[in-house]
């Protein structure tokens, strides 16, 4: 069934805002044509959930942000998320904190906030933005088209490695600000480079939502590694895109950590459309309380022998809800592919509901193709053996439960991201 809702956005107010910003043409007329979609198309129609039912028009409108000479001003809840080197960090609508090594400036590297791309590298950024999600898919992506703000451009030279990984922070902590960050990644060929992020929000119970998308384009031989943390609070819908074109032998690596509070919805989607391209998707999310959470890891191979890999591990407590879609699609032509897949989801609460639906779509013969699934409880088999050595009742099931999402957490690129999402694990599962 499709839904729609009613948006009061203002066309005359987006074009404005556009200009005095100083945007390009293109730029504001993609943002009036946005605006325009919105209010023709549906939303996006998700496997058993109904997000029509949702806090899902709570947009707020774009405030202005005063920048940082220090990150002590940000929120407690940013607190150990920022480390020393490349960082930029969006407040609300717009960028507070900017920080990047002039090392990185001197190999050609763009790390910048997308509004100041927009108006400083147009070249770069118009070929590839709104290109990979486009503004006509849906609702969601037509308002995100009108409404997004601050953002992050990466943009990496051919042959040139970033050793250091570079980082960005979302924080929201007004209800009444629109939040809708961007993310585009362009590596070109032969080059590498590793990003992180984190989204918080300490809005004191107020709805917002938190309508992102991200873009990474992956010329031939490059590799990108991409992870991302989302732990906003429960008032907070959170909506995200993230898309990756990969051309020959490239690579991306996935990790992402849906550790949410609120009701979530993510689709990370790769495009393999180059021969030998390669795609890893590790993700992770923790449901508690009455949370609904759809979440889908999709793979589509175009190139031939391009290799794909997914891992989703689902812990759901209390009441939460889980729709969890491993998606492999292998086009006619694309021979020599390899496609696996595998969801898992694990139950703390006998009123807690996940379900893992993987999908093949197979148009070639001359291809490998394989999934696996599991819905279940914490094995008291498993849990009496340790206890049996000498472990608590409730040290055994954490074990189990950190055993259970060990094969995403453990691949975590960088090491202080990895002690952030073991902690933000604990946190929500009240350890």
């Amino acid at each position: 069934m499709s839904t729609k809702t009613t948006l009061s956005i203002d066309t005359n107010a987006v074009t404005e805002l556009s200009r005095s910003k100083q945007e390009p043409e293109w730029m504001t007329a993609l943002r009036t044509e946005g605006v325009a979609l919105a209010n023709s198309l549906e939303l996006p129609i998700l496997e058993k959930t109904r997000i029509d039912r949702w806090s899902i028009s709570a947009y707020g409108s774009y405030k202005e942000q005063a920048t940082l000479s220090s990150l002590d001003a940000l929120p407690e809840v940013t607190k150990g998320l920022t480390s020393s080197g490349n960082l930029i960090v969006q407040r609300n609508s717009g960028i507070v904190f900017n920080q990047v090594s002039e090392e990185l400036k001197k190999q050609g590297v763009i790390f910048t906030d997308l509004e100041t791309a927009v108006r400083e590298h147009g070249d770069l950024v118009k070929p590839y933005f709104m290109k990979a999600v486009q503004s006509n898919e849906n609702q969601l992506t037509a308002l995100h088209a009108a409404l997004w703000n601050g953002g992050i451009f990466i943009y990496v030279p051919k042959n040139v490695v970033v050793d250091i990984p570079l980082q960005a922070l979302f924080v929201a902590d007004d209800a009444e600000a629109t939040f809708a960050p961007h993310v585009l990644i362009v590596a070109e060929q032969f080059s590498s480079v590793t990003y992180v992020d984190n989204f918080v929000s300490s809005v004191g119970g107020a709805d917002l939502v938190q309508n992102g998308i991200v873009e990474v384009f992956a010329k031939p031989g490059s590799r990108v590694s991409y992870s991302s943390i989302h732990s906003l609070e429960a008032s907070v819908t959170d909506l995200t895109y993230r898309r990756a074109i990969l051309e020959d032998d490239s690579r991306i690596g996935w990790v992402v950590g849906e550790l949410n509070y609120g009701n979530s919805m993510s689709d990370t989607t790769s495009i393999l459309k180059g021969k030998g391209s390669d795609s890893d998707a590790k993700v992770i999310c923790v449901g508690t309380h009455e949370q609904k959470l759809n979440l889908t890891t999709r793979a589509v191979h175009w190139g031939k022998a391009s290799t794909s890999d997914m891992i989703t591990r689902a812990v759901m407590r209390d009441s939460s809800t889980a729709i969890i879609n491993g998606i492999t699609k292998i086009e006619k032509g694309a021979q020599g592919c390899n496609g696996q897949q595998t969801e898992k989801v694990l139950m703390l609460s006998p009123k807690a509901r996940g379900d893992a639906n993987p999908i093949l779509l197979i148009d070639e013969d001359d291809v490998k193709a394989g999934h696996a699934a599991s819905v279940g409880q914490v094995n008291a088999e498993q849990v009496h053996y340790l206890m049996s050595r000498g472990i608590t009742k409730e040290e055994a099931q954490r074990l189990i439960i950190y055993g259970f999402l060990a094969p995403v957490v453990s691949v975590i690129p960088v090491k202080s991201v990895e002690e952030q999402l073991q902690s933000l694990v604990e946190r929500k599962l009240g350890q």
